[in-house]
């Protein structure tokens, strides 16, 4: 069992203070947006031994066991963050590995370079994930039913988002939201700005369902995206709730800290709130033009204490252990990897005591055993 030294990225959206006050430290007055806990190449966790990256490519049976090295490769196949949003991040979908794999391909032979900024496949895998929040936790999560989302941008009394509110209306589902999406996104500019401005005024005037969308035009004047968001569920998560964001959903974090948790891939086409690269006919050909509800997940009681995020991916697997004081210990040994995150509490695992913000990779088949009085998320994967 090894402690992990993890890397925290300061991207712009990050908070300035959810994290440290996490971790019990003093904001250093910079965002810090999201710790990364696991191999993946961009910032690996160190341990004793080395990276993880190094670790596990130094013996993956070892490390990982031969079964999930068997389904997924010599790698860690999961991500596991801490994520503070302070601000919107980018509006954005994932491809399935399919679009994923020939994404990739194409760009290979045409030679586009990895670190190009036009880039969209930076991989050949797909990117499920999953937010659990830990505090209150706002975000923007597949599309609402099209009348829905014209009776709300119709409230708004806007002239020049009309016509978007006669496409909702007068089309099927999956080509209403199509043809607004793309006509948002391929709008003038300049005319663009006007609307978002317009409509960002009548957000903040309006309040209650608009509030949201006001703060959102407030970080992004001018962007597309504060329409876009507009077709788009809005989600309060309470702490333990959590979302599950699969393949062509449309979704962005606006604010709020949590445990995230991916398949190993970077591969992400944004559609607004973002001065990055949009591809809109990439994003077209995979974003998936269906209303859905949110489906706010909470976990699901399983043997020996443990609550279960239940997704359908296999490439990863969340649950986490609320240790009350005088609890017993928990075996969580497996005969796959692990990464345990402490968010609450002090708790021991193996030799490491945890506190808030600390964690731990596990080897497969290595004894795993926790107490204390607190809360551990606990990372692997279904094999």
């Amino acid at each position: 069992m090894d402690r992990l030294d993890n890397t925290v990225r300061p991207y712009a959206w990050g908070s300035t203070t959810a994290i440290p006050r996490l971790l019990g430290a003093e904001p250093t007055g910079e965002p810090q947006a999201e710790m990364w806990m696991g191999a993946h190449p961009g910032a690996p966790s160190r341990t004793g031994r080395g990276t993880l990256a190094e670790v596990i490519d130094a013996d993956p049976e070892r490390e990982l066991g031969a079964a999930a090295v068997a389904k997924f490769g010599p790698r860690l196949p999961f991500l596991l963050k801490l994520l503070a949003a302070g601000s919107p991040l980018s509006l954005q979908v994932h491809p399935d590995r399919a679009q994923a794999q020939a994404g990739y391909e194409d760009e290979e032979r045409r030679g586009v370079p990895v670190t190009a900024p036009h880039r969209n496949y930076k991989d050949a895998n797909h990117k499920p994930e999953l937010i659990c929040a830990l505090t209150e936790f706002d975000g923007l999560c597949g599309f609402r039913d099209p009348l829905h989302a014209a009776q709300l941008l119709d409230g708004l009394g806007v002239d020049s988002l009309k016509p978007y509110v006669d496409l909702l209306h007068a089309r099927p589902e999956e080509a209403a939201l199509r043809e607004v999406l793309t006509a948002v996104l391929t709008a003038d500019p300049d005319e663009t700005a006007h609307t978002v401005t317009e409509t960002a005024a009548a957000c903040d005037r309006l309040g209650g369902d608009y509030a949201p969308y006001a703060g959102i035009a407030h970080h992004y004047p001018g962007d597309p995206g504060v329409i876009a968001a507009l077709l788009l569920n809005h989600v309060r998560l309470q702490p333990g709730e959590a979302l599950y964001l699969g393949a062509g959903v449309p979704h962005a974090y606006l604010d709020g800290l949590g445990v995230e948790i991916m398949a190993n891939s970077d591969n992400v086409l944004r559609c607004g709130l973002t001065p990055k690269h949009v591809d809109v006919p990439e994003l077209l050909r995979i974003v998936r033009f269906e209303a859905a509800d949110p489906g706010v997940l909470r976990p699901e009681a399983g043997p020996d204490d443990e609550e279960v995020y239940e997704t359908p991916t296999d490439e990863f697997r969340l649950s986490r252990y609320v240790l009350p004081e005088g609890a017993p210990a928990h075996d969580l040994t497996l005969d796959a990897p692990q990464i345990l995150l402490c968010t609450a509490g002090t708790v021991r695992a193996g030799e490491h005591d945890l506190t808030p913000g600390q964690s731990v990779f596990v080897p497969a088949g290595e004894k795993a055993e926790v107490w204390g009085t607190g809360t551990v998320f606990r990372a692997t994967v279904v094999i």
